[in-house]
């Protein structure tokens, strides 16, 4: 499947991700990059913020897909950075 019929046919989601996603600008790489802290090595980037979040949420698609695939389990999204944690 070709990288833009991934983003069509994942665009169409049901349910969004519920993994927290972190965003941040990288000065080496001269991108954002948006990182899944909840999915080992989940990460994408752009040239944007939005384009960096649209990017990871295809490859967490793809993660999950790839570890099922394999038969491995898909961890339950947990991290939440600390300032959500003192509000609870």
């Amino acid at each position: 499947m070709s990288r833009a019929a991934r983003s069509t046919s994942r665009s169409r989601r049901a349910n969004p991700p519920r993994n927290h996603i972190n965003v941040f600008y990288s000065p080496e790489d001269k991108a954002f990059i948006a990182d899944v802290p909840d999915l080992k090595y989940c990460s994408a980037h752009g040239p944007t913020p939005e384009d960096a979040v649209r990017e990871v949420m295809i490859a967490i698609d793809l993660w999950i897909e790839s570890a099922k695939a394999k038969g491995r389990s898909v961890p339950k999204p947990r991290y939440r950075p600390a300032i959500y944690a003192a509000a609870s």
